[in-house]
C-alpha cells in the first residue's frame, strides 16, 4: 500500500550519503519474508545500497591488533629510549598485514569488476589499489553500459596511472580499438564543415609616413639598436602605433642620440614591422614561410593586433600534419586565442590522422604547466580540455543554434 502511495522503495535512505539505517530489502531478507523480498526488488530497490555503506566503514576502519603476539623486531623497538619517537600502532600492524591486504583487496577489485560493481572498483582504487589494464577496461565498459558520464570521465583520466608493464595482448584487443573509435567519434562530431577562417583586422587609422623616410637617416628622430645595427626611426609615427611603442619612448634615457635596445628580435623581423607600419599595411609586406612565426611573436610583443592577424591568417594556410603541433605551442606559448582555437578545430578534424603522428601524441600526455612563461603569465589549460571546449562550441554553433552553420 506504501509503495503504490509512491512512498520510497529505500525507506528513509538518502542518495548520495553515508547512512547506516537499513533499508526495507535488508529488513525483509533478515526477516526471510520471500514474498516481501521479490515485491522490493520488482519495484526498483537497489540490493547494493546500504551495503555500499558498510563496505566503505569497513575498508576506512583501521584495522584492530589480532592479539598481543609481537614479533621480535616489534620487541626490541618497545624496549628502545624512552625519549624515542615510535611509529603508531596501526602503522606497525599494517606493515605486518599490508601485503595481504592488498592480495586481497586486489582479488575483490577483480570480482567487483567481472560482476559489474564499479562503485566497489572505485572505492576499492581510492584506497591506492593499482588498476590492471583489465579492470580498467571492464569498469569502463561497464560506465559506457550504465551511462555514468562522472565516472567514465575518471577513468579516462585515471588510464596514466596504469603501469606499463601491464600493458597486455588485452590494450591491443580491446583498448587501441576503442582510441581509434573516439578519434573518428571526435572527427565526426566536428563534422564536414571547413574550419571558420580568421578574418583581417581593419587597422584604426594613426599618423602615416611616406615609405621614404623608412630607416632614413638624415631625417629620423628616434634610433634603435637591433642586432647591435641601427635602425632609424620616426615619434610622430611611433607614438600612436600602439601602447607598447609609446612606452618605449617615454621610457628610453634622457640624454640624447640614446639608442632604444630591441633585444629579442631580428633585424629583418624588426624591419618587417617598420615597414608595416610606415606603409600604412600589410599589402607591400613580403614574408618568407620560415619568418612568418618571428613575425608573429614580433606583433604580439609590439601589440599591433592587424599584423599579429595577418600573420596568424598565414599560418593557418600553411598548416600540415607535421607542423601542426609545433605552431600550436609556440601559438599558446604566445596566448593567440584565435589562432589557437584555429588549430584545435584542424585537430578535432584530422583526429582519426593525428593519432598516428607521434608529436601529436605527446602533445596529449604533456601535463599543463601551472603558468604561462610567455608573453601574457596565465594558467594553461589541458589540451584535452581546450579541445572539448572548441568541439562543444562547433557542436552548439552546427546542430543547436537556431541558427545552423553560422560560424562556418
Amino acid at each position: 500500500m506504501l509503495l503504490d502511495s509512491r512512498a520510497s522503495v529505500e525507506g528513509a535512505l538518502q542518495d548520495g550519503e553515508d547512512n547506516y539505517t537499513e533499508t526495507p530489502l535488508q529488513l525483509a531478507s533478515a526477516a526471510g519474508n520471500f514474498e516481501l523480498v521479490s515485491l522490493l526488488l520488482e519495484r526498483g530497490a537497489d540490493p547494493m545500497t546500504g551495503t555500499m555503506n558498510v563496505f566503505r566503514k569497513l575498508l576506512s576502519h583501521a584495522e584492530k591488533e589480532k592479539g598481543d603476539v609481537l614479533s621480535l623486531k616489534e620487541i626490541l623497538a618497545e624496549s628502545s629510549e624512552p625519549g624515542e619517537k615510535k611509529p603508531p600502532q596501526t602503522i606497525r600492524t599494517l606493515q605486518r598485514t599490508g601485503k595481504a591486504k592488498l592480495r586481497a583487496l586486489r582479488e575483490a577489485m577483480y570480482h567487483s569488476t567481472e560482476h559489474g560493481h564499479v562503485d566497489i572498483t572505485i572505492d576499492i582504487r581510492s584506497l591506492g589499489v593499482p588498476w590492471t589494464l583489465h579492470t580498467w577496461l571492464e569498469s569502463l565498459r561497464t560506465c559506457f553500459l550504465q551511462h555514468r558520464r562522472p565516472l567514465i570521465q575518471g577513468l579516462l583520466k585515471d588510464f596514466s596511472c596504469i603501469q606499463e608493464e601491464e600493458y597486455t595482448e588485452e590494450l591491443i584487443t580491446h583498448g587501441l580499438p576503442l582510441i581509434q573509435q573516439l578519434s573518428v567519434i571526435f572527427t565526426q562530431c566536428y563534422g564536414p564543415f571547413p574550419i571558420p577562417k580568421l578574418t583581417e583586422i581593419k587597422r584604426k587609422q594613426t599618423s602615416r609616413l611616406d615609405p621614404h623616410f623608412l630607416n632614413n637617416k638624415e631625417m629620423s628622430d628616434v634610433t634603435f639598436l637591433v642586432e647591435g645595427k641601427p635602425f632609424y626611426a620616426h615619434k610622430v609615427l611611433l607614438f600612436t602605433a600602439s601602447a607598447r611603442f609609446k612606452s618605449l619612448l617615454q621610457n628610453r634615457p634622457a640624454a640624447e642620440n640614446t639608442c632604444i635596445e630591441i633585444s629579442h628580435v631580428k633585424y629583418n623581423i624588426f624591419q618587417l614591422v617598420m615597414q608595416y607600419l610606415y606603409c600604412g599595411g600589410t599589402e607591400s609586406l613580403h614574408i618568407r614561410n620560415t619568418e612568418i612565426m618571428e613575425l608573429l611573436s614580433a606583433a604580439k610583443f609590439f601589440q599591433l593586433e592587424a599584423l599579429q592577424r595577418h600573420c596568424e591568417i598565414i599560418c593557418s594556410k600553411n598548416i600540415a600534419m607535421e607542423t601542426c603541433v609545433d605552431i600550436y605551442k609556440h601559438v599558446k606559448f604566445l596566448c593567440a586565442s584565435e589562432l589557437a582555437a584555429f588549430i584545435e578545430g584542424y585537430f578535432l578534424k584530422n583526429m582519426v590522422l593525428l593519432i598516428e603522428v607521434e608529436a601529436f601524441k605527446q602533445l596529449l600526455y604533456e601535463m599543463p604547466a601551472t603558468v604561462s612563461p610567455g608573453p601574457c603569465p596565465s594558467p594553461i589549460s589541458d589540451v584535452l580540455h581546450d579541445l572539448e571546449k572548441t568541439l562543444a562550441t562547433r557542436i552548439h554553433s552546427i546542430h543547436l543554434s537556431s541558427a545552423k552553420g553560422s560560424i562556418v
